[in-house]
């Protein structure tokens, strides 16, 4: 290996589609600083490149199908402790991206971030900073805030999935209703219960449906971020 290409930020791209993650590694190529060791779909594959190539950063999407990506940082980090992980998505709610923070990530970008975002990103993980996009970092220090002042009320998330749970979704369905993670909507789950001093599914649906909380009309999916601007310095 030359001294050059020692000297570039090792990459490894966990994505389940593979047309983006050919988009994002015509991104990366741009940049003479950056090079990328190996590219997977499944928590699987990138663990085992993980372990082989030891990358400098873990660029992970943690929508991976129908497996929640969430718990898999906490595998990489335990797994390949040197590498830093930085979560690509297009979850930009502000639980998502606190669990992701409490998981393991050095960092979080949304998927309508520009080329040049993104190469600022793995370059301040890969040094050991955390970066949090400019699109999630505003509602994390807001959603902070109203838990600071909302004490034990019922937030207007929690209330939307509560509502879902007791119609007889699954955590999953919930996800693809609200587009969030399922992993959020369990951890919804988990803070309303804490707060309800509720124990169980169940609990928690009888609770919905006594107090009016379940809705027969289904929710309105929340708006995603769009896709990764291949140009740089696109808005």
């Amino acid at each position: 290996m030359t001294s050059a290409a020692a000297n570039r930020i090792r990459l490894l791209l966990v994505d389940d589609h593979a047309i983006v993650r050919q988009g994002i590694i015509l991104v990366l190529q741009r940049e003479t600083d950056l090079l990328v060791v190996g590219e997977a779909a499944t928590p699987q594959a990138a663990l085992a490149l993980a372990i082989e190539h030891r990358p400098d950063v873990i660029i992970l999407d943690i929508g991976l199908g129908e497996e929640d990506g969430v718990p898999f940082i906490e595998t990489l980090r335990a797994r390949a402790p040197e590498a830093r992980v930085l979560v690509l998505s297009m979850f930009d709610d502000a639980e998502t991206v606190r669990q992701a923070l409490l998981a393991g990530a050095a960092g979080y970008v949304a998927k309508g971030a520009t080329s040049e975002e993104l190469g600022t990103a793995v370059r301040a993980v890969a040094r050991g900073d955390r970066f949090l996009h400019s699109s999630v970092a505003g509602p994390v220090i807001e959603d902070g805030l109203r838990w600071l002042r909302s004490g034990s009320s019922l937030t207007r998330r929690e209330r939307e999935v509560l509502s879902l749970l007791a119609s007889g979704k699954t955590a999953i369905a919930i996800g693809h209703v609200l587009g969030i993670s399922a992993h959020t909507v369990r951890r919804h789950l988990a803070n309303t219960a804490v707060k309800l001093d509720l124990h169980g599914g169940g609990a928690l649906a009888r609770y919905a449906t006594k107090h009016g909380l379940a809705r027969p009309s289904p929710y309105v999916p929340a708006r995603a971020s769009g896709a990764l601007s291949l140009g740089k310095g696109e808005s």
